[in-house]
């Protein structure tokens, strides 16, 4: 978790279990009461049995006192032991059944309880993290992000199933059973709760000492998970390389990580249960001894009250059921603790602030002309002392013309143009889409106006027909096809096994990566943008096939702003304007006859890709090794 989200958690990290549950809980209340009301019942119900056993052999086998059963009139009662003892039987049984029925009601409730919230839990979190801006993604794990969403939300989930129930259930036997035994007998009862003390002492520490140790494996697995999301997704450039055996040892170095990380928490967790148990353990053995000695000669330090044999045994069993619920509460503060470390990971996802803010009383941006405009526009990534990114670009683009973007690489282009649909904000300046700043408009309207082509499209697994309609879900196949068509895509989908149908694979690795390109041109297409953005949108496809999708693009860009990122110059040759973009500057802008007659950078990229390298100059080549030393310098390298 980095400095903003500890900023973010705030005061959530006192109670982030219980301020999770209590947002998320409220809208599946009826099953938490269910869950609350079933598991008193079987609590009451289950000391029954105690007292009828201690009843019986009081008042059948030691006839010491009359036989009776509270709220039962003595006139429906048999007056025979045989009888009696029959109707004992028959309230234990009864009793048995009824605490089973609530314990099955307790158990459906709770779960049910706990599964809706966890379903809740993880959307909101999901949402919650797929709005937050570029810039957090790309300084963070995917596999450490998947663990908060999956593995520190199922974490929540066990507590919330078994936790909370296991709460209610020592609380109403410590309240029952403690009753009962101040009715038995008051003295020996607080000779019973002479332990608690000791074990709300020792559970404190222990709370103390494990709570950063459950921390640290919640981390581990996200190192885990990282490496192993990593791997799976490289795994071609692992056989390719032969590093099957290096990559061995590093899931094995992270995967002994977390092996450390639990046997540190575990060595504390396994002294935990036994010193309950010896607390509790010895504190029943007092109250056993001193019990015991009273029923065989009287009442100690001068009491007067008496205690009988039957009342003896049920003292001693509600005594012993008197103990357990209290070494239970060790398990629930173990799996608290669990819990906690999980919450405090997702609430850094709850309470992140994304810096990219949708303000929601924004008007829709209106775009009339497609005029664009970046005005003394300036930024960086977020990492202090870092050279910005670009820096006072002015360029106004009118409303339907082409300008091709170039430059080497490094130099800030798709960075630069990253800006038009936000997905960063500028540090300075301003970006403007017919005279309304980007940032005063809803978001979701600038983006549907800005078509946006990667230079590494992604695709989801799925089919293509899917892919090709991401963004805009209510497209007909008619629509989807003629996109295809625009795309120079729909020879190649007839030939896949079958056709739009057919199932891409994970990010379209079925694919080539100009048939991925161009399914994610025709996605573009479809959506129908006003403003395009083509990011090396053709790098991938052979000669032939880029002529024919720069026909196409040539086509659907006629009567729309667009702009062309590209390595090729001759995809943007033919551009209305060029603009060459170096160290995060505009440096030369013209049509490609004009920048060819300026001699400049534009012109030497263009030698370089005539072949004609010997008529290059010496500053240019010596400017290229240095560009390439300094590349990394304006780039995001925040901790992850």
């Amino acid at each position: 978790m980095d400095e903003t989200e500890t900023r973010a958690v705030g005061s959530w990290t006192d109670s982030p279990v219980w301020r999770l549950y209590s947002v998320y809980g409220r809208s599946h209340l009826p099953y938490a009461g269910l869950g609350v009301v079933s598991t008193v019942l079987g609590r009451l119900f289950g000391l029954v049995p105690a007292f009828v056993i201690g009843l019986t052999v009081d008042a059948i086998f030691l006839r010491e006192r009359p036989f009776g059963l509270p709220l039962v009139p003595d006139a429906w009662l048999p007056t025979t032991p045989t009888a009696q003892l029959s109707v004992s039987v028959g309230v234990l049984v009864a009793a048995t059944v009824v605490g089973a029925v609530a314990s099955w009601l307790e158990d459906w409730s709770w779960s049910v309880f706990a599964q809706r919230v966890q379903h809740a839990l993880r959307v909101d979190a999901y949402d919650r993290l797929q709005r937050l801006e570029l810039a957090y993604f790309t300084s963070r794990r995917t596999g450490d992000l998947m663990s908060v969403l999956n593995n520190d939300v199922n974490a929540l989930e066990t507590f919330l199933e078994d936790g909370l129930s296991a709460t209610l259930w020592i609380g109403a036997t410590v309240i029952g059973i403690g009753a009962v035994l101040l009715a038995l007998n008051a003295p020996l009862t607080l000779v019973t709760l002479l332990p608690i003390p000791a074990l709300v002492v020792f559970t404190l520490v222990f709370t103390r000492v494990i709570e950063p140790k459950y921390l640290a494996i919640r981390g581990e697995i996200g190192d885990l998970n990282s490496r192993l999301e990593n791997n799976v997704s490289g795994i071609e450039v692992i056989k390719t390389e032969g590093a099957e055996a290096y990559e061995r040892d590093r899931v094995a170095s992270a995967s002994a990580a977390y092996l450390r990380a639990n046997l540190t928490a575990i060595r504390t967790q396994i002294t935990y249960y036994p010193g309950l148990t010896v607390i509790s353990g010895v504190g029943f053995a007092v109250t056993f001894l001193i019990g015991g000695l009273w029923v065989l000669t009287g009442a100690p330090f001068g009491l007067a009250a008496s205690l009988s044999p039957g009342e003896f045994v049920t003292f001693v069993i509600y005594a012993q059921q008197f103990v357990w619920p209290v070494i239970r509460l060790g398990s629930v503060v173990d799996d608290y603790e669990r819990a906690k470390a999980a919450a405090v990971r997702v609430v850094g996802v709850m309470t992140r602030e994304s810096d990219v803010v949708d303000d929601p009383d924004a008007p829709p941006l209106v775009v009339r002309e497609g005029r664009v405009a970046f005005d003394h526009v300036s930024f960086r990534y977020d990492t202090a002392g870092r050279q910005r990114v670009v820096t006072d670009v002015s360029l106004d683009v009118g409303g339907g013309e082409t300008v091709g973007v170039v430059g080497p690489t490094g130099a800030g282009k798709s960075t630069l143009l990253k800006l038009l649909p936000r997905l960063y904000d500028v540090d300075d300046g301003a970006v403007r889409v017919d005279g309304q700043d980007v940032r005063d408009v809803r978001l979701a309207s600038l983006r549907r106006a800005v078509g946006y082509v990667s230079q590494d499209p992604f695709l989801f697994f799925g089919t293509v027909r899917e892919n090709i309609r991401y963004g805009t879900f209510n497209a007909t196949d008619q629509d989807v096809e003629a996109a295809a068509r625009r795309a120079q895509a729909h020879e190649f989908v007839l030939n896949l096994p079958d056709g739009y149908d057919t199932l891409v694979g994970e990010r379209g690795v079925k694919l080539s990566g100009g048939q991925r390109q161009r399914i994610a041109l025709a996605r573009t297409i479809l959506k129908n943008p006003a403003i395009l953005v083509l990011d090396e949108a053709t790098s991938s496809v052979d000669t032939e096939t880029e002529a024919l999708i720069q026909r196409s693009i040539a086509e659907f860009a006629r009567d729309r702003t667009t702009f062309v990122i590209a390595h090729r110059l001759s995809t943007v040759r033919t551009a209305d304007r060029i603009v060459v973009v170096d160290d995060g500057r505009i440096t030369e802008r013209g049509t490609h006859e004009e920048l060819l007659e300026r001699d400049g950078l534009y012109a030497n990229f263009w030698r370089v890709q005539a072949g004609d390298v010997e008529s290059l100059p010496p500053e240019f080549l010596e400017r290229a090794v240095q560009r390439s030393a300094e590349r990394a310098d304006g780039l995001d390298w925040s901790p992850e």
